[in-house]
Order: C-alpha cells, then sequence, then structure tokens
C-alpha cells in the first residue's frame, strides 16, 4: 500500500502511518508541502495519504481543510498519536558544543520551555522535523541540533541528547486517512462508522447555525468539533467543518437528511471509525 505523507522517514507523520497501518506492508512517498500529498493521490488514485488537521496544543491546521474539501478525497479513518521531542545531534556532538536547534516552527513552539532554558542555542525553523535531523546528518553539520521524533535518530545515524523535551506532555496530533471515493469502501464502510466529517455553508438567516445543532442534539448525534473557515471572496460568510459521532447510522443519515434543507453546499467528507491514539 502507497501512502503519501508530508515530511520525511522518521517524522511524526511517518510513525502514525506505521501505527495505523500497522498490519500492512506500506510505501511512502514523502513530499515537501501538503500540496504536494493531494497532488500525488491525483497522480495516482490507489495512493493513500495520512494527514495531520490539528493538534491539542497548536490548535487546527486550517489550510488543510480547505486541501481536503477542494480535493475531493473522502476520509477513511483517523489516528490520534501522542507527540514526544527528542533533541539530537552528530554522535561526535554533546550538550558543549551544540550552537544552533532546527526544527519544524510548530515542533520549536512546542518546546519553548526547554529553549529558553538554552538561550545559547540559535534556534533556526525549518520544514519538517525529521528533516531537520536528515539534513545535519548529510550535511555532517557539527554544533547543530535536530528537534524531531526519537525514532529518527536511528534512521540519520543521530545521538539523542534528551527525551521528552515538549513542555506540555498531553501533546496529541490527530491525523486524517484519506483515499480517493472510488476505493473508500475497500477502506471503510460506512454502515459501521461512528464518525463523520461534514462541511457546509448557511444562509444569513438569523439562528441558521443553532437550528442545525439542535437537529443534530435531536437525533442524539455528538458534536466533537466545529470549525469555521472564511470564504475567500464572499465578505462574513464562512464555511463550518464539524465532527459527529454516533452510536446509530441510520439515525445520523436521517439527521443529515434533516439538517441538508437547512445548509448550502453541505458534503460529507468522509464516514469512519473513531480512531485510537498511540504513543
Amino acid at each position: 500500500m502507497k501512502i503519501a505523507i508530508q515530511g520525511q522517514i522518521g517524522s511524526f507523520h511517518d510513525v502514525a502511518s506505521h501505527r495505523y497501518f500497522e498490519d500492512e506492508d506500506i510505501e511512502l512517498i514523502c513530499c515537501e508541502t501538503f500540496e504536494d500529498v493531494f497532488a500525488e493521490m491525483k497522480k495516482d488514485s490507489n495512493v493513500v495519504a495520512l494527514v495531520a488537521i490539528e493538534n491539542t496544543i497548536a490548535g487546527s491546521l486550517l489550510h488543510n481543510y480547505e486541501l481536503l474539501r477542494d480535493s475531493g478525497m473522502q476520509v477513511v479513518g483517523e489516528h490520534k498519536l501522542r507527540i514526544s521531542h527528542s533533541i539530537m545531534c552528530l554522535p561526535e556532538d554533546d550538550w558543549d558544543s551544540i550552537t544552533e536547534v532546527n526544527s519544524h516552527p510548530v515542533a520549536l513552539m512546542q518546546c519553548r520551555d526547554f529553549l529558553s532554558r538554552h538561550k545559547n542555542f540559535k534556534v533556526v525553523e525549518t520544514d519538517d522535523t525529521a528533516g531537520s535531523a536528515k539534513a545535519i546528518s548529510e550535511g555532517a553539520l557539527k554544533g547543530h541540533a535536530a528537534i524531531c521524533s526519537k525514532f529518527a535518530a536511528p534512521l540519520y545515524g543521530m545521538k539523542v541528547l534528551e527525551e521528552e523535551i515538549e513542555t506540555n506532555k498531553h501533546n496529541f496530533t490527530r491525523f486524517l486517512v484519506l483515499s480517493d471515493p472510488w476505493q473508500a469502501e475497500e477502506l471503510c464502510t460506512p454502515s459501521k462508522s461512528n464518525k463523520a466529517s461534514l462541511a457546509f455553508t448557511l444562509p444569513h438567516n438569523e439562528g441558521s447555525l443553532s437550528q442545525v445543532l439542535s437537529i443534530f442534539s435531536f437525533y442524539k448525534i455528538n458534536l466533537t468539533k466545529i470549525q469555521s473557515l472564511p470564504i475567500i471572496g464572499r465578505e462574513w460568510e464562512y464555511m463550518f467543518y464539524i465532527d459527529v459521532m454516533y452510536d446509530d447510522y441510520t439515525r445520523y443519515r436521517q439527521s443529515i437528511d434533516a439538517v441538508r434543507p437547512l445548509t448550502k453546499q453541505l458534503k460529507i467528507l468522509g464516514e469512519y471509525k473513531q480512531g485510537r491514539s498511540t504513543l
């Protein structure tokens, strides 16, 4: 199975992919950007993607919501991964020789307390956590350290100086598993699902959102997330992205039928099983 991810081997996307597809023989397609991930799926309909959508500390990855909706791809699963950062360097380096730390800006933000205790480190933002370790290793960059997953260390011949340097230990990222609609049912049977992701817009009527939420409540559909994004070119209009959970698939579908007349452009992004959390 081919899995497209943003980042390099050893990244958290890599770890989450192997956790989710633990019983599968997978081949990773490493991409520089999330746009590239969706491009790989467009290029080959057999490619499945695993894409970060929200973090318990940094919040939602808003651009990825737009990429998902515009792509026409379908959500077939999710996985929640505990994010634990480590600092690593070349084997010959140590604490007293480190002058610069490289990592993705979100990872750096999540380790701000650690970095505040090492004010002598020059902090440099990069495009990827594991990619920072790879660049240091391949360039033999003495005095440089990377902040990334500990799993990247053996892959790039790096030495871990300290593990779990993140400020908040309750740090999880939720990843969505995406596929081309034609093979979605092979990966997840909608009738056996208990969670769905939806996107819709609303008319400019008083109480339009509360009416939608009231219908979900009536059908005993649990709203687990709501996210609004402005619609470019249409001032003060918003696209709503919501996640709902349910015990009865038929009742959930009835709620969708009841909500649809109250919305504009209602789109079911995917129906799938709630994901588990792993370390």
